[in-house]
C-alpha cells in the first residue's frame, strides 16, 4: 500500500487534486481565450503602459489607466498563478475594462518564474513591483498607497502574502502604516506544504522555511485590512478546504474576512468572474478601491 502523505492521501491522490490541469483537459480552452480577448482588451485601452520595476524580463508591468474620472486614480493591482511558473501578465489585460470604467487604474504584474526563481525570490518581486508603483505613484497619476490587491491561484497566495510581509513588518515598527488597502484571492494557494509534498516539489523545490514563513494558511497577522476569498465550489477537495481553512482561522480570531463559495465555476472559470461588472467579487473590489481612495481625500 502506498504511504498516506497528506490528511488521508497517497501521493498519487494529492497529485490527482493538485494537478490541475489533468484534471479540467478544457483548461486549454480558457488560456486560449485569456489570451485573445486580453490582445482585444488592449487594444481598446488608450492610456497603457509597460513599466520596468527591476533588471530581469520578467520584472515587468502592465499600467491601464482610466479615460476619465479623478486623479489621481485609485490602483488594483492583479496577480496571475500559474504554480509560480508559468502564464503571463499578459494573459490578464481582458480582466481590466470593468475597473477602469469605474475610474480605477489596473496593473498587471509579472514575476520571476520557478524554477528559475524560488518562491521567496518571487514573493521579493511583488513587493519590488508595489515600491515601484508607490515611488512612481504622482508621475503615475496613482495614490501612492491604499493599493487593492487580487490574485487567482498562485497570485491569490502571493497577495495574501504581500498583505503579511506588511502587517509584519508594521507589527515590528519598520513602516508607519501598510500600503494595502484590501485583498481578494480568487482560488488561492494558502499552505504549502501539500505542494511540497506533490509531484510539483521537482520545479518549486520549497524548503521547510518557505513552508514555515510563506504559507499564509500558518501566519495569522494580529491586524489586517478587508479580505475576501473566493473559490469555485467545482475546485478540487484541497483547494476548497485550504479556503475553509483560512476563513475559519481568520473568523476565530476576528480578523475581517469573507469567504465567498461561488456555483458552477471550477479553478479555470472562476477568475472569468472578475471581467464582469455586476459581479459580487468585481463590486466588491470597486468599492474597495473607491473607499481606500475617498479615505485619501
Amino acid at each position: 500500500m502506498s504511504d498516506v502523505l497528506w490528511l488521508g492521501l497517497t501521493r498519487d491522490g494529492l497529485d490527482q487534486q493538485l494537478n490541475l490541469r489533468a484534471r479540467w483537459p478544457s483548461h486549454q480552452a480558457a488560456l486560449d481565450h485569456w489570451a485573445a480577448d486580453s490582445a482585444t482588451a488592449r487594444e481598446a485601452i488608450a492610456d497603457k503602459q509597460v513599466l520596468q520595476y527591476g533588471t530581469h524580463r520578467l520584472q515587468t508591468l502592465d499600467l491601464f489607466r482610466p479615460s476619465a474620472g479623478t486623479r489621481p486614480y485609485p490602483l488594483l493591482v492583479f496577480i496571475h498563478g500559474g504554480y509560480w511558473q508559468s502564464l503571463d501578465k499578459g494573459d490578464f489585460s481582458y480582466l481590466a475594462p470593468p475597473f477602469l470604467s469605474a475610474g480605477i487604474a489596473f496593473a498587471s504584474l509579472n514575476y520571476r518564474l520557478a524554477p528559475e526563481a524560488s518562491l521567496s525570490e518571487i514573493c521579493n518581486d511583488v513587493t519590488a513591483a508595489l515600491d515601484h508603483l508607490s515611488s512612481r505613484a504622482r508621475d503615475l497619476a496613482c495614490h501612492d498607497d491604499n493599493f487593492v490587491l487580487v490574485g487567482h491561484s498562485a497570485g491569490g497566495h502571493l497577495v495574501m502574502q504581500e498583505m503579511l510581509r506588511e502587517r509584519c513588518s508594521l507589527a515590528r515598527g519598520a513602516i508607519e502604516r501598510p500600503r494595502t488597502g484590501a485583498v481578494a484571492a480568487i482560488s488561492g494557494v494558502y499552505d504549502l506544504e501539500p505542494l511540497r509534498r506533490s509531484y510539483q516539489q521537482m520545479i518549486l523545490s520549497i524548503d521547510a522555511r518557505e513552508v514555515a514563513e510563506l504559507s499564509p494558511l500558518r501566519n495569522a497577522p494580529a491586524s489586517a485590512p478587508p479580505v475576501l476569498v473566493a473559490v469555485g465550489d467545482q475546485e478540487t477537495p484541497e483547494f476548497l478546504r485550504q479556503q475553509n481553512a483560512l476563513v475559519a482561522l481568520w473568523q476565530a480570531l476576528d480578523l475581517p474576512i469573507r469567504g465567498q463559495k461561488v456555483d458552477g465555476e471550477d479553478h479555470f472559470t472562476v477568475v472569468d468572474l472578475l471581467a464582469q461588472d455586476d459581479h459580487v467579487i468585481t463590486r466588491w473590489l470597486i468599492e474597495a478601491c473607491l473607499a481606500n481612495s475617498r479615505r485619501e481625500e
